[in-house]
């Protein structure tokens, strides 16, 4: 059978996260299951590049699906975003998957964005997307200290306490604040993170913007890699899963 990747986007505001859950859907099972039509009744397996949390969006998510109609990726791509309506699912794009690849082991880097909305007045056109804080933040010391994440460290102290890797070694590549009107964003790239990595950043450097802690503070936390020494949790909806990157680029880019 044709196995095929496709470029996916999804709200994460009713689904319990990526992976199939028994407390409600996901995004896997509605993807499985629309792409059952397309596989004689079969229910398919569907393999993503990364898994996300309940709540969180992605943007550029890529997941790998085989399926026993053998169509052009495009008439493929048109097929399965029909089948996953009216869910908030769309299918960007469809490529025929290379022999051998594999989106999750295949990545090379992964890249998140959070966004947080600084003002008083709440969201209304914005909310489930933005984190929304009523008090003003310092984006440029949040930025100097996300510099003193980078590199390649232990990050338990960033992890969550649940998190299921074997090893909290990670490269971190990227980790930049940016203010954009009354919207902050940050933005995250690596070959892979830990569970709740990012928004444990978020959390943290939260703290800086508000003058609470120094901008030295974020680095000395991952040195003590303790995770009751960082901040809170930022919420999910303010993290967006943007794109991965692999070493051949598939059919649609």
């Amino acid at each position: 059978m044709p196995s095929y990747a496709f470029l996916v986007e999804n709200d994460g505001t009713e689904f319990v996260g990526w992976q199939r859950q028994t407390n409600g859907p996901s995004v896997q099972q509605i993807l499985e299951e629309a792409a059952a039509a397309l596989n004689g009744g079969v229910i398919p397996l569907a393999t993503a590049s990364g898994r996300t949390d309940s709540g969180v969006h992605a943007e550029g998510q890529v997941v790998q699906i085989e399926l026993a109609a053998a169509l052009p990726p495009d008439r493929m791509r048109a097929a399965l975003d029909f089948h996953v309506r009216p869910h908030r699912i769309a299918i960007r794009a469809a490529a025929f998957a290379p022999e051998g690849w594999t989106p999750r082991f295949s990545a090379i880097q992964r890249h998140y964005r959070y966004r947080i909305l600084a003002r008083r007045a709440k969201p209304a056109l914005e909310e489930g997307r933005v984190w929304h804080l009523p008090l003003p933040l310092d984006s440029e010391a949040m930025h100097a200290a996300a510099q003193g994440l980078l590199g390649k460290h232990d990050f338990s102290a960033y992890r969550a306490t649940s998190c299921q890797a074997d090893s909290a070694l990670r490269t971190l590549e990227r980790l930049d604040v940016i203010r954009t009107g009354e919207e902050i964003h940050i933005f995250a790239s690596a070959r892979s993170f830990l569970h709740h990595q990012v928004r444990n950043f978020v959390g943290t450097l939260y703290e800086v913007g508000l003058g609470r802690r120094p901008v030295n503070w974020p680095r000395e936390v991952l040195d003590g890699r303790d995770r009751r020494a960082a901040g809170q949790t930022a919420p999910p909806q303010g993290l967006c899963f943007l794109r991965v990157d692999f070493p051949e680029p598939l059919g649609w880019l």
